[in-house]
Order: C-alpha cells, then sequence, then structure tokens
C-alpha cells in the first residue's frame, strides 16, 4: 500500500528531477508517513486538521467510545463496561487517564479508523481481542443495536474477518453468556472463587482479582498459541473473575 506521504513526494520529485527525483521523493515521503503515522488520506487529513495518531491502547478504546454512543447515548453500563476494559487490561495512571480521552474521543465519530485497523490486522491475537472488547460493549446495556451491528461487522472486514467470523466471535456473548457462572453464582462461591475470605481486606481482594485477571486474561492465553477452545475457556474465566469481584465488592460496600 503507498501511503500519502509516498505518494505526495514521489509526485514532487518527479516534476523536480524527473524519475531519479521520484525515487528521492518517495524515499522522503515513506520515512515521513512513518514518523507521523500516516496511515490514509484520512489520517494525513487528521495530521493536518491537528488531530493526534491513536496508539495502540487508545484505538480500543476510540471503538467502544464510538460503540457506546452509536446508539444516541451513553449509559452508566457503558462507562462501567469501559472501566472493566481497563481493569482487564491493568490499566492505571497515564495510561487510564489516555484511556478515557481515547472513548471520548470516540464518541466525537471523526476519527478514520480504516487505516488503524488495516495495520492492527497483520496481528490476529490483537485484532481478536478487539473484537472481543467490542462484542463486550455492545452488550453491556442488554441489546444489540442495528448501527452496533454494522459497525463491528465493518470493523472486522477492516481487520480480514469475515462477517461470519465476526459473528461467531459474538456468540461468546450476549444476555444468555453474561449470567454469573455457577463458581462465582453466590458470596461463597466468589470468595472461593478469587481465593479470599470474607474478613479479607479490600485492597487485598482487588490485588488477588488482578492477579487472577492477569493469569486468564483471553489475550495473554491466544498470545501464548493456545487453541481456540483454550482462549474461549479463558474468556469464561474472566467473566466468572469479574462476576465475582462485583458480587463481592457490592456485599462488602467497597469501589
Amino acid at each position: 500500500m503507498l501511503w500519502p506521504g509516498t505518494l505526495i513526494g514521489a509526485g514532487a520529485g518527479y516534476l523536480i528531477a524527473s524519475i531519479p527525483g521520484a525515487m528521492l521523493g518517495a524515499l522522503l515521503g515513506q520515512t515521513l508517513d512513518r514518523r507521523l503515522q500516516l496511515h490514509s488520506w484520512a489520517h494525513l487529513r487528521e495530521r493536518l486538521g491537528g488531530r493526534p495518531a491513536l496508539r495502540n491502547d487508545e484505538l480500543l478504546f476510540v471503538l467502544l467510545g464510538r460503540l457506546a454512543k452509536s446508539g444516541g447515548r451513553v449509559v452508566d453500563k457503558h462507562i462501567e463496561q469501559a472501566r472493566q476494559e481497563m481493569r482487564l487490561l491493568d490499566m492505571s495512571g497515564p495510561a487510564q487517564q489516555r484511556a478515557i480521552a481515547a472513548f471520548n474521543r470516540g464518541k466525537s465519530g471523526n476519527d478514520a479508523l480504516r487505516g488503524y485497523l488495516r495495520r492492527l490486522s497483520s496481528q490476529p491475537h490483537a485484532a481478536e481481542g478487539v473484537l472481543r472488547a467490542c462484542w463486550r460493549m455492545m452488550w453491556a446495556d442488554g441489546r444489540i443495536d442495528p448501527k452496533e451491528r454494522e459497525l463491528i461487522l465493518l470493523w472486522g472486514r477492516w481487520l480480514g474477518w469475515s462477517a461470519q467470523q465476526v459473528q461467531a466471535l459474538g456468540a461468546d456473548y450476549g444476555p444468555q453468556k453474561r449470567t454469573p457462572a455457577t463458581r462465582g453464582g453466590t458470596y461463597q462461591q466468589s470468595l472461593a472463587l478469587l481465593g479470599v475470605t470474607a474478613n479479607t481486606e479490600p485492597a487485598q481482594i482487588k490485588r488477588a482479582y488482578r492477579r487472577l485477571l492477569s493469569r486468564h486474561h483471553p489475550d495473554k492465553v491466544a498470545g501464548s498459541g493456545a487453541s481456540a477452545a483454550q482462549v474461549r475457556e479463558a474468556t469464561e474465566k474472566t467473566r466468572e473473575l469479574h462476576h465475582a469481584y462485583t458480587l463481592i465488592r457490592e456485599q462488602r460496600g467497597f469501589r
């Protein structure tokens, strides 16, 4: 794929010094593309308009923000789901602030995302992680809006996924998949799942929860070369941990 700076450099170089100029101009333009992360003409227009390029950790939250807003308004459940994704990624401090800003940026719907997603398509596990997070956001309010489905299918295509593959991935989610699993169904079972007791301090409970999330996170499991079945199992384990932690937090009254 020829990027904007490369084409502009080649064209300008050709006008100045014919073919040798075009070759030099293309080389200089390619350097500019890489430095400014210009993946498309739309990205060039963004940069000229003063919008910074998205980092990889920001891209996910821009997508989540756009999904949350696509139904018309962002509700508390969307915001809580975004926070849950931050916890899944073990974000804190500056990374969390970038994620919040990216989520708000995504709500505007002004970013050209095709180039970013096409670039991410070369990282299959990361692409799957993004799509899974998008499905979780889509079901955050308990229903799927037609606009949300249209967006995830479009983004999936840019990531190199067929509509059937994206839909199949979504089968892991939905209301029937979001109820607490048996192991996290009661307060005592939730405590056992996290390996804590009713007297454990909230800070220790949080640390236990985050440690288990880090160990069982689907992206981490997928990155180790696990099978699709193992990734699905890790996804279910992560969901159980989240339900267990939520139940304990509500029972104990801490945030």
